[in-house]
């Protein structure tokens, strides 16, 4: 475990108000890791399958990301379904958070290959402990290096 490299999160919301306060809420939580935030799906697949602007970075340590289903361009659904499509990128652990609690789209998520559905609750401070707990799951959960899953 001393060899592994922190897991980098990319916050894919676009709500800047609920993106400060998740990366707020992971840190009270303990997460002090980087926090790369995107605000919308085509800037997170591209991020993901480094294109675009997101062209010259290099993959290196590991990768979690943290989706909303509603977003702009691409919707956060469509970007769990080509993430989990594609053989590269597939491994990497995708949580939703999201006001959406359609028992259906909570089924096509997990059908999709989420890892984990988080309900974004209304009240502030069930906001809050939602990601706080998010941020004491990432503490514990083991996750690939990009360059390591990213193999053909």
């Amino acid at each position: 475990m001393d060899n592994q490299q922190p897991v980098v999160i990319l916050l894919v919301e676009d709500d800047p108000g609920h993106a400060s306060l998740i990366r707020k809420n992971l840190k009270r939580g303990g997460f002090l890791n980087e926090v790369i935030n995107v605000s919308d799906g085509q800037q997170a697949l591209d991020f993901i399958g480094l294109a675009g602007e997101f062209a010259g970075r290099t993959p290196e340590g590991p990768l979690l990301i943290i989706l909303d289903v509603n977003l702009p361009r691409i919707d956060g659904v469509e970007v769990l379904r080509r993430i989990k499509a594609d053989a590269r990128t597939a491994k990497i652990p995708v949580i939703i958070l999201t006001t959406t609690d359609d028992p259906r789209e909570i089924e096509r998520c997990y059908e999709f290959g989420c890892s984990v559905y988080v309900t974004k609750p209304v009240i502030y401070e069930k906001f809050v402990d939602a990601v706080r707990r998010i941020g004491m799951f990432l503490q514990v959960v083991t996750v690939l290096r990009e360059d390591e899953i990213r193999r053909d």
